[in-house]
């Protein structure tokens, strides 16, 4: 059975490392637009989210402090195309605001943030908070997603659980991560892995199959 080292290995020698402008993979990494990214992707597309982001950026409405006082029915209208927009508004105030309170500052809480803090803020999951301290907080959290477990199930890897897949995940990557980037920190290197992978499925799911070691995944 192909290791899973050598799967990404062969993923980055296909180029899907270069398809990202952004050296840790989610756009405008380190700031607070990939918090509210992360919150608006839940169950929606990626492409519904630029949507939204760019009626904010239009709006001059992105940053933590104009979102924790944003009229609600405005961020309603202006993240709609993301869809679930009345139940997402609440979640983004809510949040905003208690960043502000426990950290004062967006920087404040870029470096002390914790996954235990996220994951009591409403409409905060275990993808969502760990999406956030890794590509808004740097921080060494790997994110598994349902693109993960479509790579892997391919190679009769299964998981029953995100915290199986993620510790699975951890545990072959922790320390054979430089043989994939070796210039990199661990951190980064979580990023860009998890990128990897998520821009091969997604392209692989519109009928491209890519050839991964003796398999070809659909």
């Amino acid at each position: 059975m192909i290791n899973l080292i050598e799967i990404l290995i062969k993923l980055k020698e296909l180029g899907y490392d270069n398809i990202s402008q952004d050296k840790w993979w989610w756009p405008n990494s380190g700031t607070f637009e990939v918090l509210v990214g992360a919150i608006l992707t839940q169950n929606t597309k990626w492409e519904n989210v630029q949507k939204s982001l760019n009626n904010l950026k239009q709006n001059n409405t992105l940053s933590l402090e104009k979102f924790s006082n944003i009229d609600i029915e405005l961020l309603q209208h202006l993240i709609t195309p993301s869809g679930f927009y009345k139940q997402k508004s609440r979640y983004l105030k809510d949040i905003s605001t208690n960043i502000l309170k426990d950290y004062k500052s967006f920087e404040e809480f870029k470096e002390s943030a914790t996954r235990d803090w996220l994951l009591n803020q409403r409409g905060i999951g275990q993808e969502s908070a760990d999406a956030i301290l890794n590509y808004a907080c740097y921080k060494e959290a790997f994110v598994v997603d349902a693109y993960t477990n479509r790579l892997l199930k391919a190679f009769d890897y299964e998981f029953e659980s995100y915290n199986e897949l993620q510790d699975w995940m951890i545990e072959n990557i922790y320390t054979n991560y430089i043989q994939i980037y070796p210039t990199l920190n661990r951190a980064n290197a979580y990023a860009r892995i998890h990128g990897l992978i998520v821009e091969y499925v997604k392209i692989n799911s519109k009928g491209k199959a890519v050839d991964v070691g003796e398999l070809k995944i659909y």
